[in-house]
Formats: structure tokens, sequence, C-alpha cells
């Protein structure tokens, strides 16, 4: 139930004192005897209402201010004073007609009309009968309508679910007046006055805590009974909405009083504290604020630091929200704002410490000494992004700290692999629970430099999901003109990254976003050949994994042969990650050796490596060619380095025809078919019976059919393996290549040069066809390591067939048959 002060306010305000004479029936009395006011007509004038269901036996005010509705009070008044009134639909119509009118409504006769200043006027009526509305007469000078008038259907004599339904009206009421302070007691005096059931359903529906259009759906109820079950339905909802209110009020009360008993405790704490000698959250922010004194911040950032020191020092200690500001504050003051380490410009130093610690890579050992002779002669430059790019095992990762160690900066590693959050780059919102910073930020904290060596490994990792994109966010880290005011989420200020000396490593760039590619300076790190994984092995992994088993008090020698026996039979790979595996394997087996005290050798040969690492895992003579037509050595690269591929081709008997087979990509299939096509087109020169191809079926396939398989690189080892097969010639052993071909029999080049040799010596190949164009990689090769390969540069096919294929027919060649053709008759 809801009390509305309205009428008594109307009445107090307008002075009223007596109404003149007339009777006025107080709320919880009986309705209005029809008889004594006399016939209804079937037309009445239609008053609309807003935001107010009058219901039979009810005394409500109501403020007239519409023209149309003034006049029709006015007249009312002093005439029959009975009137409809309607309840409208659209409250904001202010002129509603009939669309905008409820249908249903409730006689109303006008008790007194008081004339209030500014023109408006009030009545007090009272709801005689319901009826409905058939029909609008009359829109001027107000609403007239035709009505059909609605009985009350409340049985005269309740049976007993009745007289229930009643008493259970009676005691929610009383429920209500309970737990509503709002409500005055006078209302139960009132309540307790009605005998009517009838008008104790009327007087409870016009007074619940309902929607107006709920209460119209209760004055539209014919059925008496109907109407008392939807109103109670209606109060037991308003009992649980006020019992939950009490119930919220009762906890807010219980908060206050354990507000209270909670600062009398901390004060208690605080003085144990004291006597304990350990820091109160007042000595902690004193702390705080003499560290961030000695920053070397900027103004704005300053500003922003003892703004925050001051919302934490205003927060309750014992709030949930104190733990997050004082993390907050101690990054700002844990941050190495502007605070750099000395970069050591002695060249000839770094230069020294980048060969001490790896061999080769003279690329990026001059890259460095570029970078480091230009800040000695600038004393300032932006740093630029490095990305090191090569297969697995060569040495990227541990390149990041043999730099930072040459120019004596601090060194951070940062892996990539996996990620898929965007936060893990800029950090969370402040507001999230469990918010944090950054990786990036967290790193610099940790290093306690604002110009590290900052490695991002395994860039070329980095996923995407609804998580968000991080190669997205790393593209401000990542851009110098950009990075300068990085600005991570959770610590809302900008902060300067641009003398950090990012380096990114890469097994792939096809997966890198091609924007932050873009902002990376690409530096390729190839495979090693035989030559350099044995120095490596000397000079780095075998030392290394002597003091890691407890032996670099041992004299333990092991050949270059040994090494490369190593390399060759139990690696097959671009960098030496496996050969360190097996090298800790060779010293764990002396390390057994020496704690049995069993013998051992002091200096292990080729065949000692045999007896302690067991038989050999790779053959190489596995890569050497037959005596078959149609099978040829290709070169290929792969993200682990380069590899040797053959090609083989088959013809059987049939009606024409191609299968390509070996799971191979698009550009592979497209290599074959044009392959077919330009030696279709050259048959005669290179002496093909032109009848193979629609009496004979291809199969050219690729084995290892389980590894996916694309790219350029086999179109002229395609066209090679065909035009073998078709001619039945050997071709050439010990003969490997790699070039794309076009259908005019021109070769492309192709990439992954370096890669592509290394795999073919290490496959015992010792001689190699490439497109004259790749001249140029070749050149970039230390010639020692690649004396003994010799080396074709071509421009057509016709160069590939005549360097590949031999003269001779391989020893069983297939005896080509063909149908007998028909002749045709030709008539003289």
């Amino acid at each position: 139930m809801s009390y509305n002060k309205k009428f008594f306010d109307t009445l107090r305000l307008a002075e009223i004192s007596d109404f003149d004479g007339i009777e006025l029936i107080p709320l919880g009395t009986e309705q209005v005897d029809d008889e004594k006011l006399g016939k209804l007509s079937d037309e009445l004038p239609i008053l609309p209402i807003r935001n107010i269901i009058l219901f039979p036996g009810m005394v409500i005010p109501i403020t007239v201010g519409r023209q149309k509705s003034v006049r029709l009070v006015k007249k009312a008044y002093k005439g029959d004073r009975t009137i409809g009134v309607i309840a409208q639909a659209n409250p904001s119509k202010e002129e509603p007609v009939g669309d905008d009118l409820y249908k249903v409504g409730t006689v109303a006769h006008i008790l007194k009309m008081i004339v209030l200043p500014g023109g408006n006027i009030t009545i007090i009526v009272q709801g005689r009968k319901r009826f409905e509305v058939t029909e609008y007469v009359k829109t001027e000078p107000h609403l007239l309508a035709k009505v059909s008038y609605i009985e009350d259907t409340f049985p005269t004599k309740l049976n007993r679910e009745n007289k229930a339904l009643v008493q259970s009206l009676r005691e929610a009421a009383g429920k209500i007046l309970l737990l509503n302070p709002d409500i005055p007691r006078e209302a139960q005096i009132a309540l307790d006055n009605i005998e009517s059931p009838n008008f104790l359903v009327h007087f409870l529906s016009a007074n619940i805590n309902a929607e107006l259009a709920e209460k119209q759906q209760l004055l539209e109820t014919l059925s008496g009974i109907e109407q008392a079950q939807n109103l109670l339905e209606y109060m037991m909802k308003d009992i649980d909405l006020l019992e939950l209110k009490r119930e919220i009020q009762s906890k807010a009360s219980s908060d206050i009083d354990q507000q209270q008993r909670d600062y009398y405790l901390r004060q208690q704490i605080k003085v144990l504290q004291e006597e304990l000698g350990v820091d109160s959250p007042e000595a902690e922010i004193d702390k705080l604020r003499a560290k961030g004194a000695n920053k070397k911040w900027s103004k704005e950032i300053s500003d922003h630091f003892q703004k925050e020191l001051g919302k934490l020092q205003r927060t309750n200690s014992m709030s949930a929200e104190y733990p997050m500001l004082m993390n907050y504050v101690e990054l700002l003051a844990d941050l190495p704002w502007n605070e750099y380490s000395k970069d050591n410009f002695d060249l000839k130093k770094a230069q020294k410490v980048l060969d001490a610690d790896h061999f080769g890579l003279e690329k990026v050992k001059e890259r460095i000494i570029e970078y480091l002779a230009v800040l000695k002669m600038k004393g300032n430059m932006k740093a630029p992004i490095l990305c090191l790019y090569g297969p697995p095992g060569v040495g990227k990762t541990s390149l990041g700290r043999s730099i930072a160690k040459a120019l004596g900066r601090k060194y951070v590693r940062m892996a990539l692999g996996g990620l898929h959050d965007e936060s893990e780059i800029r950090g969370h919102r402040k507001t999230y629970i469990g918010a944090m910073p950054g990786k990036l930020m967290q790193n610099i904290k940790k290093a306690g430099s604002s110009n590290p060596v900052f490695i991002l490994d395994e860039i070329d990792k980095v996923g995407s999901d609804h998580r968000g994109d991080p190669s997205s966010a790393l593209l401000e880290v990542l851009d110098p003109e950009q990075n300068s005011a990085f600005l991570d989420n959770y610590l809302e200020v900008e902060f300067d990254l641009s003398k950090v000396l990012f380096i990114a490593t890469a097994n792939s760039l096809d997966t890198i976003h091609p924007a932050l590619r873009d902002r990376m300076e690409i530096i390729d790190i190839s495979g090693y050949t035989m030559e350099e994984k044995v120095q490596i092995g000397k000079k780095h992994l075998l030392p290394k994994q002597k003091e890691e088993h407890g032996l670099e008090n041992k004299t333990i020698n092991v050949t270059d042969g040994a090494l490369q026996k190593i390399v060759e039979g139990y690696t097959r790979e671009s960098g030496v990650r496996k050969l360190e595996q097996e090298i800790g394997k060779l010293i764990r087996k002396i390390t057994k050796a020496i704690a049995m005290g069993d013998d051992y050798p002091k200096v292990i040969k080729p065949d000692d490596v045999v007896k302690l690492l067991g038989t050999e895992i790779f053959d190489k003579d596995l890569y050497e060619t037959n005596d078959l037509a149609g099978v040829v050595t290709g070169l290929a690269w792969t993200p682990v380095g380069g590899d040797i591929l053959f090609i083989e081709s088959l013809l059987s008997r049939g009606k024409g025809g191609v299968t390509l087979s070996g799971q191979l990509g698009d550009v592979m299939k497209e290599s074959a078919l044009t392959a077919l096509s330009y030696l279709r087109a050259h048959s005669d020169e290179y002496g093909i019976d032109y009848r193979i191809f629609d009496n004979y079926h291809l199969h050219i396939h690729v084995p290892a059919g389980a590894v996916p398989k694309d790219g350029p690189s086999a179109g002229i080892t395609m066209t090679t393996s065909i035009a073998s097969v078709l001619t039945q010639r050997k071709v050439k052993p010990h003969l490997a290549m790699t070039g794309e071909v076009t259908l005019r029999g021109k070769v492309l080049p192709v990439g992954g040069i370096k890669e592509k040799i290394l795999a073919a010596k290490r496959a015992g190949i010792k001689e190699i066809i490439l497109c004259n164009k790749n001249k140029k990689d070749i050149e970039e090769i230390t010639p020692a390591y690649i004396a003994d390969l010799t080396f074709h540069y071509v421009d057509h096919v016709d160069e590939v067939l005549k360097i590949a294929l031999l003269p001779e027919k391989v020893s069983k060649p297939i005896d080509f048959v063909f149908p007998e053709e028909k002749k045709e008759n030709v008539l003289a």
C-alpha cells in the first residue's frame, strides 16, 4: 500500500475550514448511495486524468489545468456534479482523444471545487461506479461519451473460500501497515471500519503500491473475486519488497556499528604496531614520499604521484581499495624514471665480447658495432628495433645477452610465444579486480634502468583471440617515433621507451603482423656450416657441458673428427641445439664412468663417438641418387633450416592425365602443371614422343606425405623429374637444384639459399643448380665452407636439362607401346 498526502495538503493550501454543508464520505466507509444522487445518464462528460486511477467509493483530489477540463468541471459543478473520470493510457498526450484513454473509468461525484492561485482548479471527487465507453459523441467544448455501466459482482453472501480470501486481504494490508512506516496509523482505523468486502477490494486496489497499468487492470476486472485474487498477488509482492527493504536497512545499521568497532580495533592495532616497531600505514606513506623526492621524473609525473599519494593517505587502510592504491603508488616509485645505465663505448672491447660469446654471425656483430659507433659520436639516438630472424638453435636469444654485456646495459627477456591477451602488453585498467601493469613495464621495473637490452623472444608466435591482438599493441612499443610516450593502461602516465634497445627474435616472418614487421630491422641469421658447428662445439658447447656436469677440472678432449661425426650422424638441423644435447649425452657417459671408477677415453675420436652414443641416427648415403628415371633431388627451406627433398615421377599405361601426391600446396601443384605444359609444348626439342602424353599416365610424388610441402623452390626440380621420366635419361648423380620456372621456361630466383646449401652439403651433394640471380647469395657465404661444391647458374630450363640429364638411358628404360593409328580412306 502507498500513502498519498495530496488530498490533505490540497485542503491545507486552500485553507478549507468547511465544506459548505456538503457531507463528505470519509475513507473507509460505504459507497455513495446512488438514489440520493439521482439516476445516471447514458451520456457522460469525460474528464481525462494522469497517473491516478479512481475506484468506486474512493475520495481523491484532482487538480484540473487544461481549458477543456476547466470548462467541464465548472459546468458539472453548477449542474448535477456528475462526471466520468478516465485515466490516460498515454500520459504525455496534452489533448487526449479516444485512443489515448482507457476504455473503463469511474463515475465521480464532485464534492468540492477549490480555485487555487494561478487559475488552476482542484476538485474533490468520490467514485460511484464503473463504466465502459462505447462511443465518444463530442470532443468540444469537452469530451462527451456514450457509456454502459458496470455493476459490482462481489457476492453479498460469502462462502468459506471467499471469506478466507477477504481475511487474507485484511491480514496482508495489516502487514503492509506494519512494514511501511510512511503510512499513518489512522489508516489502520480506516481499514478496521470497512465492513463491505466489495468496498474493501476497491479501497485496497486504490492504495496498493503498483503501476498505473496494473491498477487499471484491477479496475477493468469485472469479477469481484478475480479482482480480489489479483489484488492479493500484488500485495504479497509488496510485502516481499518491504521485508527486503527492512532487511537491507537492518544490515546497513549493523554495518555502521561494525565500522565503529573496526575503528576502535584499528586504533588498538596502531598502538601495538608502534610498540612492536612495525611500520604503520602512515610510516609507509612517508617512506614512499621520501622515495619520490629522489626520483628524476618530470613535474607532470611528480604532481600525479603526489596526487595519488594524497588519495592513498585519505583512504582507510582496512578498506579493499587501499592495497590497490598502495600497489599503484609503489609501482610509480619503483619504476626507473629517466634512470639510465652508462654505455660502454670501447668498440674494440665490445667486438671481443661478441666474438668470444658467438662464433660467426658477422652481420649481427657488425650491426651492433655500427650502433655503438653512432651512439659514441652523437651521444644520443633513438634505439633501433632489431629482429633476429632464423631457424631454431642458431643463438638468437643468447645473442641478446651478449649484446647487453658488450654495451654494459641491463638484460631483460620477455617470452611472447603463445601470448593472446593484449593486456599482457598494455596492462589492465586499475579499476579491474587483480589489475596489474603489462609485462613490458614489469620487466622495466625489474631491470631498474630505462635503457636495457630488451629481448622480445618468439615474436612470430604471438596469437590473437577475443581478448585482443597483442601484435597491434606492440606497434606502439616497437615504433621509434611513438615509444617515447608509451602509455600503459595500468600506469596511466606516459613512459619513455625510446632509449630501450629492443631485439626481437623470430623463426618465421610470415606470421608477423605486416605493420609490425615494417617497424623492425630484419637481420637474417642463417644456419651454421659444418666447419662452424665444429668450432662452436669445441669453443662453446663442450666447455659449457663439462662445467654443468662437474668435469671442468678433468682433461677431456674431443677431436674435430669426433665433433664432425656427431654433427653428421646424430644431428640434422641448422642450429646447434641438438648438437649441444648430443655433446651433453657424451659428457654424461664419461661422468658416469668416472663416478663408477671405470676407464674412459681422455681423447674422444670418431670411433669413440659410436661406442658412447650408439649407432648413427642419420645416414648421409640415404640422400644419394640412384639409377631410376624421374628421381631428382631438390632443395627446400623450412622453419628449422634447410633440407633436401626428392621428387619422383612415374609413367604407367593409361589414357593420359596427371596425379600429384605428397600433401603438396597450391604453389607446388602449379609448378608441376607448368613444367608439364612446358615439356609438352617443347617435346620435339627434347626428343619426347608426343604420343606419351595421351597414352601414359604421369604420377608425380614427393615422399614424406605426412609433411605438408609448399613453396616456389621446386619448379626446375619438377621439370627435370618429368623430363627424365619422359626421355628415360639418367639424372646426374650428387646433383641438387632449386628455383622456380615460368611457362616460357625462364628460371626465377628463390630465397633461403644459405640454408639450402648447408642442407645439400650435409647430404653429400656435390653440384647445385641455381638461378643466375641467386649468385649474390652464394658470394655472402664464406668461400672456405663451400670450396668442395660446384655451382651452375642458369637462366633457362634448357640449361638446367643440359646439366642435369645425362645422354645415356637408365638401366631399364620403359619400352613405350602405342596403339596403331587409324588411317583415313581418302577418295580420289
